[in-house]
């Protein structure tokens, strides 16, 4: 424990030592020729603030060297959860330069022994190295059994049933879904190799979708659409799109959703009665075409059967259909010409105790 003490206390030392925001505090390390890194991309190089413009100073930025760097920048904070790590910012704040402690939960270890690791805020915005993978601690003297490696592309593709152990078998399922082509099986052998050839699975399509009445697809016509492949669909004048306007295929081989309905505007069924549409008082002839579309609440007004009031009662238009409620009575024409004033729509409205 002690030895990891000290360990670390000179990882924490080399760092604040090689990162240190001011370019004139000790040696930087040269840029790695080409100027960049597997994982990062190195900011610009210079040799004093001067080149940098007034924004950014010319600061050490650990394995890229001297660069043109913005030092109020920070990095991601706080980091995702991650069930077997601990993150610590040990700086006042994750802004350039500033140092992270990452340590494993009890019990596990990093692949050098250590539990745990320091990474750096760069001038990129993301911390230094990569996550470290915490593993079970193993007990002095215990060596793990030799496994038969999986490459990363079986690991993505299948999903992983039995042990990779010299001596076991595993089997193969396929995460998409699909059918596996190839052995279901394989076994580890002595010399670290598999038996068999990993399998791969079946490329699967998507079947072309229903049709949509009074609506168009906008997509190029196929007899099979490949994963993640997309189409939209628009519908008919006067008609109104009811469902998901994209759907998209699978890697199971279906689409995302159903296709959806073109449904049609509705004809208002009242004529000499004002009605309510979006919350306005309306005449129906008032209305484009004294059409509603689908999906639209339509207010009507109601006389209450004993007092000289009325009350409302909505409906909704449904492609194409909307019914009056059946408290609703037509107005007659001679009420509508002779006694305008006297139309239900038209006289007090009844007080919130008159109706039930």
């Amino acid at each position: 424990m002690m030895m990891d003490s000290a360990l670390l206390l000179l990882l924490l030392w080399a760092l604040i030592g090689t990162t240190s925001p001011q370019a004139s505090a000790g040696p930087c390390v040269e840029r790695l020729q080409g100027g960049e890194r597997k994982t990062r991309a190195c900011p610009r190089t210079c040799k004093s603030d001067a080149e940098c413009g007034s924004k950014r100073q010319c600061l050490c930025d650990g394995e890229c060297g001297l660069s043109c760097v913005a030092p109020g920048r920070t990095c991601p904070w706080p980091l995702h959860s991650n069930e077997n790590l601990v993150f610590r910012l040990v700086s006042a704040t994750p802004s350039f330069s500033a140092l992270l402690e990452v340590h494993c939960k009890p019990g596990l270890t990093l692949p050098d022994g250590l539990d745990v690791t320091v990474r750096r805020c760069q001038g990129d915005r993301q911390w230094s190295g990569d996550e470290p993978i915490c593993a079970e601690a193993q007990s002095p003297g215990h060596t793990p059994p030799p496994t038969c490696p999986l490459p990363e592309e079986v690991i993505n593709t299948f999903s992983i049933h039995g042990d990779a152990s010299v001596g076991t078998s595993i089997r193969y399922s396929c995460l998409s879904g699909a059918d596996v082509v190839g052995s279901r099986e394989n076994f580890c052998q002595d010399n670290q190799t598999w038996m068999h050839p990993h399998p791969v699975c079946k490329k699967l399509f998507c079947q072309p979708p229903k049709e949509v009445q009074q609506g168009y697809v906008v997509a190029v016509q196929k007899t099979e659409y490949e994963v993640a492949f997309d189409i939209h669909y628009l519908c008919k004048k006067n008609y109104r799109l009811d469902g998901p306007q994209k759907i998209t295929c699978l890697s199971n081989g279906s689409w995302s959703a159903s296709p959806p309905h073109c449904r049609a505007r509705c004809v208002i069924p009242a004529e000499r009665s004002r009605v309510v549409i979006g919350g306005v008082k309306r005449w129906p002839f008032d209305v484009t075409d004294a059409m509603v579309p689908h999906g639209e609440n339509v207010t009507f007004y109601c006389k209450h059967p004993k007092k000289q009031c009325s009350f409302t009662a909505a409906q909704a238009c449904f492609d194409g259909k909307l019914q009056t409620p059946e408290c609703y009575l037509e107005p007659t024409w001679l009420q509508y010409k002779l006694f305008p004033h006297r139309l239900v729509s038209e006289i007090e409205t009844c007080a919130p105790g008159d109706v039930e």
